[in-house]
């Protein structure tokens, strides 16, 4: 590549003062801080606060790239297709009749790209922090459930009634969490919790080295206290009321329950058919007697009857307009960009931030190619991971696993939101992405 040939020219000329600098010398260190204060303040701070940590870790690893002598990109089949994407963005923006806005769109495009890369080149070197990265997950979403608790049985603001209550009776009513995320909402918070919960699978694993289940062994009371927090932090999931994050989870537990399946030994499979065969229904009976948690879920299949779907269906015909008279390159980034150009397109009360629907909203940004080209790194990642797991019994097959299904749970939860665009979910899909890149798949 000749960005790397310019790199190492570069990387020879300041070696000296690289050789002298402690600084330059322990640059990782400064990365992986940017980068886990990145997803802790995640819990806690506004949007542009978040951004300024990813910014710091992006600043740094070009400076690493810049002076660490042998730094330099490889782009794997997947990354190409990313690459294709960006360039698609880049032309979409330059042809956007809404520039300025574009551009606003297009830089937080460019520090969640930029923030990857940083994830792939601090991991590439410091593969022991991983675990450390799936910890913190872990910290994050056992602090949030500790105020979804206090949210549901305490005094909660009015936002956390978010539903249509035109149809339900008052017991069907359901109290809504928000957490601490912003900006407060439930769906957010759902969706931030759904990139969350499958971290907790890799804790009982990254401890004692033996040779028990895939080569390591699990401390049973590391474990009972996992699965405690796990657990509950499923509960916090149910406890917003995120319709969305509902389906995302579904399709979760579903992608775990199939892999399982296919690694257990032949004598093993029918056991475990018949322990997920109670599973579910146990689960159905508790949300059939649970009044409020019935209705919300049924109203998932009222279709134009539940205002919010209502809503959602004018949306997506309002975009589905705007994507065919721009469909090859788009209107540009942005949910500005988005929200004036769709002003033209709208059925009149029915004004939205944006298309509740992440391919939509990449197809009506950025035009078809962009999308598929999207798609297309989506589905090699998806597709590489699954064959990591069946062809790997390691520490790292246990990473893959839980990266695979906090993406299909963030992805799937996309069908029906935007909220995947948030940067407590965004920058959460791009280290998982960092982490299945880094863990071994080519």
């Amino acid at each position: 590549m000749f960005i790397n040939f310019i790199l190492q020219k570069i990387q020879k000329f300041i070696e000296p003062v690289y050789t002298r600098s402690f600084v330059l010398q322990k640059i990782d260190w400064l990365i992986g801080l940017s980068i886990f204060l990145t997803i802790i303040s995640s819990t806690f701070a506004q949007s542009d606060n978040i951004g300024y940590f990813a910014m710091f870790a992006i600043i740094l690893t070009s400076v690493k790239l810049l002076t660490r002598p042998n730094e330099k990109f490889e782009l794997t089949l997947c990354d190409k297709f990313l690459l294709i994407y960006f360039i698609f963005v880049v032309i979409s923006v330059a042809g956007s009749s809404l520039l300025y806005l574009s551009l606003k769109g297009f830089f937080k495009t460019l520090t969640y790209l930029g923030f990857y890369v940083s994830v792939i080149h601090y991991l590439k070197d410091n593969k022991d922090k991983i675990k450390w990265i799936f910890i913190a997950f872990c910290l994050c979403a056992s602090y949030e459930t500790i105020f979804a608790f206090l949210q549901n049985f305490g005094a909660v603001e009015e936002i956390s009634g978010w539903q249509d209550m035109s149809h339900l009776n008052p017991e069907e009513v359901m109290t809504r969490v928000y957490g601490t995320v912003k900006p407060y909402n439930p769906n957010l918070f759902g969706g931030y919790m759904l990139s969350l919960i499958p971290s907790f699978l890799v804790i009982p694993f990254i401890f004692d080295k033996t040779e028990a289940l895939l080569g390591w062994k699990i401390k049973p009371t590391l474990l009972i206290i996992d699965l405690f927090f796990g657990l509950m932090s499923i509960f916090a999931l149910v406890l917003t009321g995120c319709r969305g994050a509902y389906i995302g989870f579904f399709f979760m537990v579903l992608t775990l329950v199939c892999i399982l399946y296919k690694l257990l030994k032949p004598k093993f499979k029918q056991i475990f058919t018949m322990v997920v065969g109670f599973g579910t229904l146990a689960i159905s009976l508790i949300i059939v007697s649970t009044t409020a948690l019935r209705a919300r879920i049924l109203s998932i299949f009222a279709m134009r009857s539940d205002s919010s779907n209502s809503f959602r269906f004018n949306v997506y015909q309002s975009c589905i307009q705007m994507f065919k008279d721009n469909w090859l390159l788009g209107i540009g980034c942005g949910n500005q960009n988005f929200r004036e150009i769709y002003g033209l397109y709208m059925k009149t009360g029915f004004d939205a931030l944006s298309a509740y629907n992440i391919y939509l909203e990449t197809a009506v940004e950025s035009g078809i190619f962009a999308l598929i080209a999207f798609i297309s790194f989506l589905g090699i990642n998806i597709y590489k991971s699954f064959k990591f797991i069946f062809s790997n019994k390691t520490i790292e097959t246990i990473y893959v696993l839980s990266a695979l299904l906090s993406i299909i749970g963030i992805l799937t939860h996309g069908f029906v939101d935007t909220v995947f665009f948030r940067p407590q979910i965004q920058f959460t899909f791009w280290i998982m992405i960092g982490i299945i890149r880094v863990a071994g798949i080519k």
